[in-house]
């Protein structure tokens, strides 16, 4: 028998394997968070299944997802972004996730991680919605647009209060799995720095 799932996962194996497995378990793992960061930004304005079908992509084109490395990209690391098909091949994504990578150096040094940073934001504990239906879901929270408007102060960018819930949601900070989804009450809990 099939287990209850999100309506948004839908029946696409891709996006099933990661409603099921990844999308809002608890992450304090710094690669993945910046990870997703990147992601997500390159996310803005299309689906989320076409994210999923070009991440090993983005994990080439981005050093592993090393914040680090990334941050040290210059003018070739941009020409050979630009000409990546196997990315979005959008000027102002790519520069967000450059500039972002410096950023979350940043955070990482003056908060002891881009994790202990992000989760002061819900207190350390996940938010649980239990909503009944998808279209009930909220785009924005109090937390996203305080946790946006904290990242464009520090220099961030593509981080308006959606996209900053989308990643909150992803990251497990925020645990929207429907009310009758089998992963509503079986995402474990967090395991925080």
């Amino acid at each position: 028998m099939t287990p209850a799932r999100c309506a948004w996962a839908g029946a696409d194996p891709l996006m099933v394997a990661y409603h099921d497995a990844e999308w809002g378990v608890p992450c304090a793992d710094e690669r993945r968070l910046f990870e997703f960061l990147i992601l997500e930004t390159a996310q803005a304005g299309l689906s989320w299944r076409t994210i999923l079908q070009r991440r090993d992509g983005y994990r080439r084109a981005f050093a592993g997802f090393d914040a680090a490395q990334v941050a040290a990209f210059g003018e070739t690391d941009r020409a050979r972004l630009l000409s990546d098909t196997s990315i979005i091949r959008n000027r102002l994504k790519i520069e967000a996730a450059i500039q972002n990578a410096r950023q979350v150096l940043q955070i990482q040094q003056a908060f002891g991680g881009f994790a202990r940073y992000l989760w002061r934001f819900v207190d350390g504990h996940p938010r649980v919605g239990r909503w009944a239906s998808a279209p009930l879901v909220p785009t924005t929270t109090a937390e996203s647009m305080a946790l946006s408007a904290d990242l464009r102060r520090r220099g961030f960018r593509f981080v308006g209060p959606t996209i900053c819930y989308a990643y909150m949601q992803a990251m497990g900070l925020v645990n929207d799995h429907e009310r009758d989804c089998f992963r509503c009450t079986t995402v474990p809990p967090p395991v925080l720095p």
